[in-house]
């Protein structure tokens, strides 16, 4: 196996994302630099020498967790030997924390010479705060996105970067695709509500139905109202096609290369909790979040794990307040989320609020250029 300078392991799909922004901003800087690991689609357009296809560690929930264990065992065993014969300069992991903290632990101490870096802290902050201390001895360094994080590893030697939010830049320079604006003339005077069910098809089962059944009542309750669905994927899209009614014109299912165009013409949504709760607020969009788990993961959650934290979509995590509605485990309920969804539709001062709560998140996050920063503090470590 030829040697790299660089090897990225990316294990979801927004890991998958940032990974894309990271090649190519790296490739820009230095267009001779190898680069190969786990990759999903967007990095493997961008360039990657794929190793092994990101899609093998798509997971969710503590229950899919446990019953994934052989299969992430066997997966984590092939990708420490792909590290360790590559030999890299430097690896990157992405996100996907508990996997990746146990495999720099792994290779620190196989004595491997790779600068190991963590892209995204795990969520120390929030559960399980001795990892700090494991962080500090398996990494050389981590890139922070949140700006509160940093003062957690003060007392650490672990050389920690606030580099800012990498989705800041990308939102900030978004351009609408002329080909949107043609294709949709029944926007035109409508309110648009939008839903955002996730990417795995696990959130989709968990939690679309009931986001489409209240907002189906909406529709008949309010004028002039338009569901739109966002796909995330070619899957989910082909996935939420089997929940249209296809002689309803009340409702229009999204392809996935249209998700910031729908966020721009989004008056109201509603968004399974994820990465995607911070795009809306980025795109200043009064929504409500939603995260349907089973009553076991419930309780090892809170019970075993002891999560028990304040807020739990990332959009509230930033602002430190409830700024979009949370409807988790057994408070998700159709009655809860019509409740909530009313509100904006009813109040235009709570549908004010949660906007101006909103660009308050753009304050807090910084103009940071992330994935310039990110780079140039990879390249200096290789």
């Amino acid at each position: 196996m030829k040697s790299c300078d660089l090897f990225i392991f990316a294990g979801e799909l927004s890991g998958d994302l940032y990974g894309e922004q990271l090649i190519r901003e790296l490739r820009a800087l230095n267009p001779s630099l190898s680069i190969a690991g786990v990759a999903g689609p967007k990095m493997r357009q961008a360039g990657i020498d794929c190793l092994m296809p990101m899609e093998k560690f798509e997971i969710m929930g503590f229950i899919d967790v446990l019953t994934s264990l052989p299969r992430l065992f066997f997966l984590f065993r092939k990708v420490k030997k792909i590290i360790c014969r590559s030999k890299p300069k430097a690896v990157l992991f992405i996100d996907y924390a508990e996997f990746n903290l146990k495999m720099a632990k792994t290779l620190r101490k196989k004595k491997i010479s790779s600068k190991l870096i963590q892209f995204i802290s795990p969520s120390v902050w929030a559960w399980r705060k001795n990892r700090i201390y494991t962080m500090e001895k398996a990494l050389d360094c981590l890139l922070s996105i949140l700006p509160f994080e940093k003062e957690y590893f003060a007392k650490t030697s672990l050389d920690v970067t606030y580099i800012g939010h990498p989705l800041k830049k990308k939102i900030d320079n978004f351009t609408c695709d002329n080909e949107w604006n043609k294709s949709l003339p029944s926007f035109q005077g409508k309110t648009i509500l939008s839903i955002f069910p996730g990417s795995r098809s696990h959130e989709l089962q968990k939690n679309f139905q009931k986001q489409l059944n209240v907002a189906k009542t909406i529709a008949r309750e309010e004028k002039n109202v338009l569901i739109a669905i966002s796909s995330a994927s070619k899957t989910t899209y082909e996935m939420l096609k089997k929940y249209m009614d296809p002689n309803d014109p009340t409702i229009f299912l999204v392809r996935e290369n249209y998700t910031y165009e729908l966020m721009q013409s989004t008056d109201i949504a509603i968004a399974t909790s994820g990465t995607v709760t911070l795009e809306l607020a980025l795109k200043s969009i009064p929504t409500v979040v939603t995260f349907a788990i089973t009553k076991l993961d419930l309780f090892l959650a809170q019970k075993i794990f002891h999560i028990n934290l304040p807020y739990y979509s990332l959009a509230n995590i930033i602002g430190q307040q409830m700024i979009y509605p949370e409807l988790f485990g057994p408070h998700f309920t159709e009655k809860n989320l019509h409740s909530a969804l009313k509100k904006y539709f009813k109040s235009p001062s709570a549908k004010q609020d949660c906007i101006n709560h909103c660009l308050n998140i753009k304050n807090l996050i910084g103009q940071k250029d992330a994935t310039k920063v990110a780079s140039m503090k990879i390249l200096e470590l290789i």
